[in-house]
C-alpha cells in the first residue's frame, strides 16, 4: 500500500505542469539590434516551444530612438515573432526622464505631463498602424504607475481619468503596468488598480521579487488584496543594482506560485533561459 501512495504521488507531482509563459515581457534595447534574423527566429521559437502565446513589447519609441521604424531590426524581428504564432502587444512611446519628472512635479504639473506624454502614445500608436502594419491584439503603456507618486486620492482619480479617455481613442485593449512601493495601504492601492481595469483597461502589478523592494510578508499583502481582474507579473530577475546606479540583475526563476484568479505574465525574454543571447549581447556591448 506504502509502495501504491509513493507512485500515485510521484504521477500527481509529474503531471502538474510548470507554469508556463505565456505572456512574455520584452523591452527593447538599441544593443538589441546586433541580433541576426536568424537568432530573432530561434528565439522566438524557443519562445513559443516554452509555451509563450503573447509578446508584451514594452515600448516601440524610447526617447529620439525607434529602433529602425518600421523597416528597422524591431519591426522585423516581431514580424518574425508573428510568423512563430505569438501575438503581439506592442508597448508606445516611453520617456527616458519619466522616473525623475514623476518625482519633479505637483499634482498640477503632473497631469499636464501625463496628458503630453499619452499625446506621444497615441501619435505613435497611429505611426505603428500606418507603417509597421504589425499584427496587434493590445497596446502597451509604458508609463509604469506606483504609490509613491500617487498617494494623493486626486491625483489618482485625475490619471484614472487621463487613462480612460486615452484609451477611449484606441482601436485595441489596452494594458499598462504597476508596482508597490509600500506607501500605499494595499486595500487602497488594489482598490485604485481595480478602478483602472474596471475600465477595460489590463493592469499588470508587478510581484517585486526580483527588486526585493519590499519584504516577501508586505509584497504577499498586496497580492492578496488585489482584484481578479488586475494580472500579476512574475518577475524572473534579481536586481544587483542599488540607488543610483544604472540598472543590472541576474535572471532567477520566477515564482511557481499558484496567480489563483489572476491573468500572469513573465518579466523578462532577457532572464528566461533561452533569452540568454540578449543578456550576453547586452553585457558584451556594455563592457569598456
Amino acid at each position: 500500500m506504502r509502495r501504491l501512495l509513493v507512485a500515485l504521488a510521484l504521477l500527481f507531482v509529474i503531471a502538474l505542469p510548470a507554469q508556463a509563459d505565456e505572456r512574455l515581457f520584452y523591452q527593447p534595447l538599441n544593443v538589441d539590434a546586433a541580433l541576426t534574423p536568424a537568432q530573432w527566429q530561434a528565439l522566438w521559437k524557443a519562445s513559443a516551444a516554452q509555451g509563450a502565446k503573447t509578446v508584451i513589447v514594452q515600448w516601440t519609441a524610447y526617447g529620439d530612438s525607434d529602433f529602425g521604424g518600421p523597416d528597422g531590426w524591431l519591426a522585423q524581428s516581431l514580424k518574425s515573432a508573428q510568423a512563430q504564432g505569438l501575438q503581439l502587444v506592442l508597448g508606445l512611446y516611453m520617456d527616458p526622464a519619466y522616473y525623475q519628472r514623476q518625482g519633479e512635479l505637483d499634482t498640477p504639473g503632473l497631469e499636464s505631463y501625463w496628458q503630453h506624454q499619452l499625446s506621444r502614445s497615441l501619435s505613435q500608436q497611429r505611426r505603428l498602424r500606418e507603417h509597421w502594419k504589425l499584427p496587434v491584439s493590445a497596446w502597451y503603456l509604458p508609463m509604469e504607475l506606483d504609490d509613491w507618486h500617487f498617494q494623493d486620492s486626486e491625483r489618482r482619480r485625475a490619471l484614472q481619468r487621463q487613462l480612460r479617455d486615452f484609451a477611449r481613442q484606441l482601436d485595441a485593449p489596452l494594458q499598462l503596468s504597476a508596482f508597490s512601493g509600500g506607501k500605499l495601504a494595499p486595500q487602497i492601492y488594489a482598490d485604485w488598480l481595480g478602478g483602472i481595469a474596471a475600465q477595460g483597461i489590463q493592469v499588470w502589478w508587478q510581484d517585486g521579487s526580483g527588486t526585493g523592494t519590499l519584504p516577501p510578508l508586505v509584497r504577499q499583502a498586496y497580492a492578496n488584496a488585489l482584484p481578479c481582474s488586475v494580472g500579476i507579473v512574475r518577475e524572473a530577475f534579481r536586481q544587483t543594482s542599488t540607488a543610483g546606479q544604472p540598472f543590472r540583475a541576474e535572471p532567477a526563476t520566477p515564482s511557481s506560485v499558484s496567480t489563483g484568479c489572476h491573468a500572469s505574465a513573465v518579466f523578462a525574454l532577457r532572464y528566461r533561459p533561452w533569452g540568454k543571447i540578449l543578456l550576453d549581447n547586452q553585457r558584451a556591448r556594455a563592457t569598456p
